[in-house]
């Protein structure tokens, strides 16, 4: 992406540690970015992530116990994959964000 646009005047992000770490801050600082944290507790500055880190905890992890990494993996994967193909969006209409594009063998245009 930089190579498109060029380098980022900023990268926006929250007080996480994966964010305030010093190997991440002297990336930002060598490609030639800044940082603009959001302020803690407003969620306001971070709408999308913080719609989408609700919903995930809300739909999934607050129902879920995970035993091992893989049953994590599988489970969040196919909440993920449900989540962009099939769960409404009302941002969009209540349609899904990428829905499947499988065609019903019924409906598909007879090749002659």
């Amino acid at each position: 992406m930089f190579i498109l646009r060029g380098i980022p005047a900023f990268i926006r992000s929250d007080n996480g540690p994966e964010f305030i770490a010093e190997i991440i801050r002297n990336w930002i600082s060598a490609v030639g970015a800044k940082t603009a944290y959001i302020e803690p507790g407003s969620p306001w500055e971070n709408g999308y992530c913080e719609s989408f880190n609700a919903r995930l905890r809300d739909e999934l992890l607050n129902g879920e116990v995970f035993y091992t990494l893989k049953e994590a993996q599988i489970i969040i994967e196919q909440w993920r994959k449900h989540y962009n193909t099939k769960r409404p969006h009302s941002a969009l209409g209540y349609r899904p964000p990428a829905p499947e594009t499988i065609i019903p063998m019924d409906q598909r245009p007879i090749m002659h």
